[in-house]
């Protein structure tokens, strides 16, 4: 697979290829250059011969803790940025609809805004018993349109889908069990093998029947779910620009700045820690 990108490594296990979200100092928040290797590595995985299934996970306590707050303020006087975020998103979800090899989430702590749509994206989902999804793109002035509309009715009920994504509540790893959000909890030390393990177990089977019914189920989801996508896609693109979202944003920044440099500031600074915000890309 050439050299790891920093922001995004992939290190291969046998067959299995493990692919981890690398900015621990921002728990996994996406940058924008995060955000470009979001889109594009599950091509080059598709093109690895001797790739058979994947784990995705995140480095250090989160999994993906939401936004980065620079890249988010840079959306909201930048169209170019905008309009790129967009298709960087749209191109996501689309690429892990399509992707033919059998992808494991390792989650292995918080998963908020694109973090929680990247775990659900995945074909199998393992969480460790003290980590949590959540969506909060509402909360800061958004629509998901990175996910939670179009993957969430897929997977639990509509009422549900409403409830989590309009209040943007924690979903705490076992409540996420009992939704239809995740497979199982894993004790957290225990995760990493488990995720490995299921992987290795996917990689052992019959890879064409694997694949090809892989490929009639993202006919299935990409059926129900382009118009919704699209929708949300359009409306995300024009709440960047919302004076709620704005305001919202750089409050976040300013409380998120007044408790890094206070003097008994600790590490973290909320659910979506220092430099994060818990919505979006």
């Amino acid at each position: 697979m050439g050299e790891p990108n920093p922001v995004l490594t992939v290190v291969a296990d046998g067959d299995v290829r493990v692919v981890t979200l690398n900015r621990p100092e921002r728990l996994n928040g996406v940058s924008e250059e995060l955000h470009q290797r979001l889109a594009e590595v599950w091509r080059e995985l598709a093109a690895d011969p001797k790739a058979r299934a994947v784990v995705l996970t995140g480095a250090g306590r989160a999994f993906s803790a939401g936004g980065d707050f620079d890249h988010l303020r840079r959306h909201h006087t930048d169209p170019d940025l905008r309009e790129r975020s967009i298709r960087l998103d749209r191109a996501i979800q689309t690429e892990m609809i399509r992707f033919p090899l059998p992808v494991v989430a390792a989650v292995n702590g918080p998963a908020v805004g694109l973090g929680c749509s990247l775990a659900l994206g995945c074909d199998l989902v393992l969480m460790a018993e003290d980590a949590y999804l959540a969506d909060p793109h509402v909360s800061v002035g958004l629509v998901a349109g990175d996910g939670g509309v179009s993957l969430w009715p897929l997977l639990t009920s509509l009422l549900r889908v409403k409830e989590y994504l309009f209040t943007g509540d924690r979903i705490p790893a076992a409540t996420a069990v009992q939704l239809g959000l995740a497979n199982r909890t894993v004790p957290a030390a225990e995760l990493q093998r488990e995720a490995l393990a299921l992987a290795g177990r996917l990689a052992a089977q019959p890879a064409e029947a694997l694949r090809a019914t892989k490929a009639a189920l993202a006919v299935l989801v990409e059926q129900v779910s382009r118009g919704a996508m699209e929708a949300a896609l359009m409306a995300e693109r024009a709440t960047m620009t919302s004076p709620d979202h704005i305001r919202i944003i750089d409050e976040l920044a300013s409380g998120a700045r007044r408790r890094s440099t206070a003097p008994s500031a600790g590490t973290e600074a909320g659910p979506a820690g220092p430099a994060t915000a818990a919505g979006e890309d």
